[in-house]
């Protein structure tokens, strides 16, 4: 079984920056996808990045390409989300999760294990 646990959340002014952290426990075997979702109250969630596990290619949405990364320590088992130029519209909980079979994806429906959320407010 596949554990996810999410860290790093927490509150920030507009402008600034955080990293969340997403370290994983148990065995994937093959290759997959990791990735990190948002959803804010009221909202479906969204996809905000991913990682393919083969060869750490990154993805990212639209509204934060530029400013948010994704990075990973192989070692830890561990990926993290650099969050810069954080806006009011980041603010969010936010959930890692991991897509078996995949090499990256940023659909719901195709990640199979998730991890608790980490609260992200943006506000002055």
């Amino acid at each position: 079984e596949v554990q996810l646990q999410a860290s790093g959340g927490g509150l920030v002014q507009p402008g600034g920056s955080l990293r969340l952290s997403c370290k994983a426990s148990g065995f994937i075997s093959g290759d997959y996808a990791i990735g990190w979702f948002r959803q804010a109250p009221g909202k479906e969630r969204e996809w905000v990045s991913s990682m393919s596990s083969s060869d750490g290619a990154t993805y990212y949405g639209n509204s934060v390409k530029g400013r948010f990364s994704m990075s990973r320590d192989n070692a830890e088992n561990t990926v993290f989300l650099q969050m810069n130029s954080l806006k009011a519209e980041d603010t969010a909980v936010y959930y890692c999760g991991v897509a078996p079979g995949y090499y990256a994806a940023i659909k719901v429906e195709d990640y199979k294990y998730w991890g608790q959320g980490t609260q992200v407010t943006v506000s002055s």
